[in-house]
């Protein structure tokens, strides 16, 4: 058997652990959605739901499926990885309102003398203010990316399975912070003009550009722990750095330009209503019929 198809054959398992806690996340969502549903019909509509469930199954994919373990050998499925954590699942997460569908969710003890406390303890609500900031939250994304992509921290997180694990959750929490600011969910409450969010995608995709072009093009194997690799796809380590440079490139061009396109036809539809909370969040409806506290 080739080396490639070995290494395959030996990485096609399963996290048990991840897959669990996958199913427990995705039952509490769930559990808090069925209690909105029979309360307020329209607060989280199904397709909000479906949103949800769909980032929690990404992010299994990325970390706890058989796809996970192929990221030892290339890059390309260290890349779909990076992609799953930092750009599908986050917006597909955030646009299905989790913290008010999985409050709901959440046992009474839990939800009264756990998360009701953090959520009005004023350093909290402090932290909250400052993390949802476009500045900080463009910031994080940005130093994810880039940090966890210099050969000595990329070499890091191969050769130890701790830092493998930070790697993957820094991932997975840069790309909530990144795309909090665009989706916008309760009990998000927006201080910046609409139209900011605009050059805060723009200016998002340029260090994405430089460095998926210097992988794309620079000629030579950034990453040297895959030329004694397996050569899975049939690719030699330098096309699949190409390839996975290549994809990091459309793929972030492709999925920040969607909520730019949308944004910018309402701003520029005749009743729109600038200001107003906003038009991939929740609306102001659910603010105000909620508020921002248990």
């Amino acid at each position: 058997m080739p080396e490639a198809d070995q290494f395959v054959s030996a990485s096609w398992t399963i996290s048990v652990p991840l897959s669990i806690f996958a199913v427990l996340v995705s039952i509490v969502y769930l559990r808090g959605w069925l209690h909105l549903r029979s309360t307020v019909v329209d607060e989280v509509p199904a397709w909000r739901a479906i949103s949800f469930l769909a980032g929690v199954f990404l992010i299994w994919v990325a970390v706890g499926s058989p796809v996970a373990h192929l990221d030892e050998a290339s890059l390309t499925a260290h890349m779909v990885q990076h992609l799953l954590l930092m750009t599908f699942a986050p917006p597909l997460i955030l646009a299905g309102a989790p913290v008010m569908a999985m409050l709901p969710g959440l046992p009474r003890s839990m939800a009264q003398f756990v998360v009701a406390p953090i959520f009005r303890w004023p350093v909290a609500q402090w932290v909250g203010r400052v993390l949802s900031r476009p500045a900080v939250c463009w910031f994080a994304a940005t130093a994810t990316l880039v940090g966890w992509h210099i050969p000595a921290a990329f070499d890091l997180s191969r050769q130890s399975m701790a830092w493998h694990i930070i790697e993957h959750s820094s991932f997975l929490a840069a790309g909530l912070l990144f795309w909090w600011p665009v989706i916008q969910p309760w009990p998000s409450v927006p201080t910046w003009p609409r139209w900011s969010i605009l050059l805060y995608l723009f200016s998002a995709t340029l260090p994405c550009d430089i460095l998926s072009a210097y992988l794309t093009f620079c000629d030579k194997v950034v990453y040297t722990a895959y030329l004694s690799g397996p050569r899975l796809f049939g690719l030699s380590a330098l096309e699949d750095q190409e390839c996975a440079g290549a994809l990091m490139w459309t793929c972030v061009t492709i999925v920040y330009l969607l909520p730019a396109a949308q944004i910018t036809i309402r701003l520029l539809a005749p009743n729109s209503r600038r200001g107003e909370f906003e038009e991939l969040g929740l609306g102001r409806s659910s603010s105000s019929s909620h508020g921002t506290h248990l």
